[in-house]
């Protein structure tokens, strides 16, 4: 058996249609039973009414006692039944003998039917019965002579109860035109609903959807950066595979907020900090990350925010490497800036006639550059590290900045996995924020120093700069924070505590008058990779 598909458009129609139906039905139903039930109410009222009236007629009062009293009781009682329309009148006397009775064969006949005996009890009442002429309501009332004192007989009063077909024949008119009105305006809402439904689904089918869904998350799963979505509240809508297992946290998170998640609160704070646009170098369950953040709009509003989290390993080194490119471009166009000075100053020694003074000072000048190369070619084995402080020895030049190294420094072997890149990250913040700690100031030195000291690798940077104060050394580690203004400004000296902290080591600052001193040690046998 071909079992037919139906569009969701028309099942939905189909379904709203069929709930109209229903509620014009019920809504049929219970009109009708209302309108019944009131007729009945009405009825009986009536009924009651013309009996009280007949019962207190003194013909039928004086004449129930008499055995020819239905020559003048019958004749009475019909006139009334056919001037007020109702199907019977009965009289009957206290020994239920009829003295009235549509039919004339049933004068002086038992009255019997079983509801009459309260009745004869001198109280009045209405009842529902099936007689003769079908089913009635009829109102018993008793007939009182002498002034109330006794009890002659009793009066009943029927009138047909109209059947369900016969109400409904009354009012077909206005119940056939309520019902089409409202299926038609049932119809024509269940079609709007349907498309309206569609339309916001896209038109696409459920299996469609499902399909699409199934798609979506497959490749959301798959992508080789985590993903993580935010609400305009920092809570997770979103998040796949590979951000739960950079992390360190379960799919059963989404929903929390960022700062109820221990392994996000650099990330957090970076949020609450400001509001980032650019890519940023964090540390997330001791995992080096580059995070990325790109708004969510729906309908031109932004209503999120999408984080990408991509592990430092390859993109890592490749970016670390470009590092150490641009510091050597750097030296390269601080010693290109440099030597042109100094070749003026050649030629106008020259142009003096002062060859004896140009030469002296080219010998000092080509001395003081090639012993600073040496030095670092001999004593820093790891390239990008040497040309890292070459480009800040020269960029010292520059800003009128001795950049001064230890003789004793020395860099010759790392452990395996220790990446030496990750000292131009420490070493790099930390000569640049001393650099710019002395420009302008009369004693304007950094030294730096770098050597062994028990199983540890000591870092030391130190300027004699004006110093920072006890306030601020407690918040200087802060991302974000900085005493030189804002925009970028405020991140070096945070990636280096994160990057000493991850490699197991210890930041000592000291700090006064004379300068600042930054000490950094590292423990060889705890450096991970």
């Amino acid at each position: 058996m071909k079992i037919l598909h139906l569009k969701l458009g028309t099942k939905i129609a189909m379904l709203s249609f069929l709930l109209v139906l229903l509620s014009v039905f019920l809504a049929g139903v219970i009109i009708v039973n209302q309108i019944s039930d009131k007729m009945e109410k009405e009825i009986g009222h009536r009924a009651m009414a013309i009996a009280r009236t007949v019962a207190q007629l003194s013909e039928v009062q004086e004449n129930l006692s008499k055995s020819e009293g239905s020559k003048v009781i019958q004749p009475l009682a019909e006139r009334i039944r056919l001037a007020t329309g109702v199907e019977y009148i009965v009289i009957f006397n206290m020994e239920k003998t009829r003295y009235s009775h549509p039919y004339l064969d049933r004068i002086g006949t038992v009255f019997n039917d079983g509801d009459e005996e309260l009745s004869l009890q001198r109280k009045e009442y209405l009842s529902q019965a099936v007689g003769v002429l079908g089913p009635s309501i009829r109102a018993f009332v008793p007939v009182l002579a002498d002034e109330g004192t006794r009890q002659v007989g009793v009066v009943a009063v029927g009138i047909l109860v109209p059947t369900i077909r016969e109400i409904i024949s009354t009012i077909k008119t206005e119940l056939y035109s309520s019902i089409l009105i409202g299926l038609i305006l049932g119809g024509l809402g269940s079609f709007y609903l349907a498309s309206n439904i569609k339309k916001n689904m896209f038109s696409l089918e459920p299996n469609e959807i499902a399909r699409m869904l199934e798609e979506r998350v497959a490749i959301f799963q798959a992508m080789d950066d985590g993903v993580v979505a935010l609400d305009m509240e920092n809570r997770i809508t979103v998040i796949n595979e590979k951000a739960c297992r950079i992390v360190g946290i379960s799919e059963k998170e989404v929903g929390c907020r960022l700062k109820e998640l221990p392994a996000f609160n650099a990330l957090n704070d970076l949020l609450v900090a400001n509001d980032p646009t650019e890519t940023t170098e964090l540390i997330l369950n001791n995992t080096w990350v580059f995070v990325d953040f790109l708004p969510v709009r729906v309908k031109e509003q932004i209503v999120g925010r999408v984080i990408t989290l991509k592990e430092k390993t390859e993109v890592r080194k490749m970016a670390e490497e470009l590092t150490g490119v641009k510091t050597f471009i750097e030296a390269l166009r601080v010693q290109n800036h440099e030597s042109l000075n100094k070749l003026h100053t050649i030629a106008g020694l020259i142009q003096l006639g002062k060859a004896d003074q140009a030469r002296d000072y080219i010998y000092r000048v080509t001395e003081e550059q090639q012993e600073v190369t040496r030095f670092l070619s001999s004593k820093i084995r790891y390239p990008n590290v040497a040309g890292l402080l070459l480009g800040k020895y020269n960029r010292g030049k520059e800003l009128k900045v001795d950049v001064l190294f230890d003789p004793d420094s020395n860099l010759s072997e790392l452990p395996e996995g220790f990446d030496s890149s990750t000292l131009t990250i420490i070493l790099g913040n930390l000569l640049e924020n001393a650099m710019e700690a002395v420009v302008g100031s009369k004693l304007s030195e950094v030294h730096c120093r770098i050597k062994y000291e028990h199983h540890e690798l000591v870092l030391s940077v130190e300027d004699t700069g004006s110093g920072i104060s006890s306030e601020n050394q407690a918040k200087i580690y802060q991302w974000g924070f900085s005493t030189k203004g804002n925009g970028n400004r405020g991140i070096g000296l945070s990636l280096v505590k994160q990057t000493v902290d991850l490699l197991g080591g210890t930041i000592e600052l000291e700090s006064g008058k004379w300068g600042t001193r930054f000490g950094v040690r590292i423990p060889l046998n705890k450096i991970q990779a």
